[in-house]
């Protein structure tokens, strides 16, 4: 199973050329969690569309619903252990996400560096979907 962080979902709401996610993962092998929804409707402004991808984002599975404090705890072991390492994580959002996501032995789906570096200190499993933006190169 595959959980889509919020950099993929971008690309599959966006009014130009959307992502066909299909393409990417059979949407049957997708979920989402909590956070993941926040941090894609709170990027909508067009109250039609928002309304669209709430309704279709709250009837997909969703895991570690409700969040439980055992995940936010295990998001914040994530960051200081990355912390620890020499990593900066820039989203504590990320933490979460990637708790979701260990927690229920998902792959975490993204455009976005910091899963890369909580894998280098964690069991997460995360696969970087894309050509890298200049300045946004994965970590190895």
């Amino acid at each position: 199973m595959t959980l889509l962080d919020t950099s993929v979902w971008i690309q599959v709401f966006r009014q130009r050329n959307p992502l066909d996610l299909e393409s990417v993962v059979p949407f049957e092998e997708v979920v989402v969690c909590l956070p993941v929804i926040q941090e894609i409707l709170q990027g909508f402004r067009d109250e039609h569309a928002f309304r669209v991808a709430r309704d279709s984002l709250l009837a997909m599975p969703c895991v570690e619903s409700p969040l439980d404090q055992d995940v936010f705890l295990e998001a914040t072991d994530l960051y200081r252990r990355a912390r620890r390492a020499g990593f900066t994580v820039r989203s504590s959002v990320d933490c979460l996400i990637a708790a979701c996501a260990i927690r229920n032995d998902l792959i975490v789906l993204h455009q976005d560096r910091d899963y890369s570096a909580l894998a280098r200190i964690s069991p997460l499993r995360q696969t970087y979907f894309g050509t890298p933006a200049r300045g946004r190169m994965p970590m190895s």
